[in-house]
């Protein structure tokens, strides 16, 4: 695997006694988002959930104005700017990377102009124009793989082999990228639980994304917190998903997940010090 990623103003290291696994923090400035939708849609209380995530050791922040759960509806351009250039512009200062969450080019143009680092698209830079938005910055790109789209994508998931279609998928998009100029550096891969995905495949997912990470050579981001793959495992409600939650962090990072994401970052952050700590001794 490569020995940095590029996020921004900001370079992780990924070998070596700096390398860590890396912990983003969920900041959602939405009104309908599936976990936490409408609680921090004001400026204030989105800055001071940020700092919160900051003093509970988060590394980077995802900061999303658009819901992508299942059949979530598309926002113009404009709306997902009013949300979230606010939250870039009062964070960009805060020490820590800011990542949006965003599909459309303007919000990504606009918001690497305010002062983000990294650009987290569900659509892996396949909208047009995508690619044009981020391609004279040095901002890190997280690479999703999603069946279908938000309004469809949990109606009839189908694969022959999930763990190898996603992965074809990812190293397809990976050199599509790094033929257009993008640097390696920069890229980061998700294989995109609950994105068009059953409980079966999420689980198979889950249980190769260490051998996808090595295969692709590039940082690997796992993002299942609070999604309805831990409610199917667990039969807890949205909002009693934890335990869960953690659980899942700690077996992708023991598979070899370099990025986690989250909302609960404390727990987390404070889960996997104990686990490396162990694994260490």
């Amino acid at each position: 695997m490569q020995s940095f990623f590029q996020c921004g103003r900001y370079r992780f290291k990924l070998d070596g006694p700096e390398a860590k696994v890396l912990v983003m923090g969920i900041l959602n400035v939405t009104p309908d988002s599936f976990s936490d939708g409408g609680q921090y849609q004001s400026l204030e209380a989105a800055v001071s959930r940020a700092e919160q995530m900051i003093a509970d050791g988060v590394d980077i922040i995802d900061i999303g104005g658009e819901s992508s759960r299942p059949g979530a509806e598309s926002l113009t351009v404009q709306e997902e700017l009013r949300r979230v250039l606010p939250a870039v512009f009062a964070l960009r200062d805060c020490g820590v990377p800011l990542s949006i969450d965003t599909v459309k080019p303007e919000v990504m143009y606009e918001s690497l102009a305010a002062g983000a680092d990294m650009i987290n698209d569900i659509h892996a830079l396949r909208t047009p124009g995508a690619l044009s938005a981020v391609k004279g910055s040095d901002c890190g790109l997280c690479i999703m793989h999603m069946q279908n789209n938000p309004q469809t994508m949990q109606q009839r998931p189908q694969y022959d082999d999930a763990v190898q279609e996603v992965t074809q998928f990812l190293r397809d998009s990976v050199e599509q990228l790094t033929a257009a100029g993008i640097a390696r550096a920069r890229l980061c891969i998700d294989p995109g639980f609950g994105f068009g995905k059953t409980l079966e495949h999420n689980l198979a997912l889950l249980r190769h994304c260490g051998q996808m990470q090595r295969e692709l050579g590039l940082p690997l981001l796992a993002g299942m917190s609070r999604k309805s793959m831990i409610g199917q495992l667990t039969g807890k409600a949205v909002d009693q998903r934890l335990g869960g939650s953690v659980a899942a962090a700690l077996a992708a990072v023991a598979q070899g997940a370099t990025i986690v994401r989250v909302h609960d970052v404390a727990a987390t952050v404070d889960a996997i010090t104990v686990w490396q700590a162990v694994g260490a001794m």
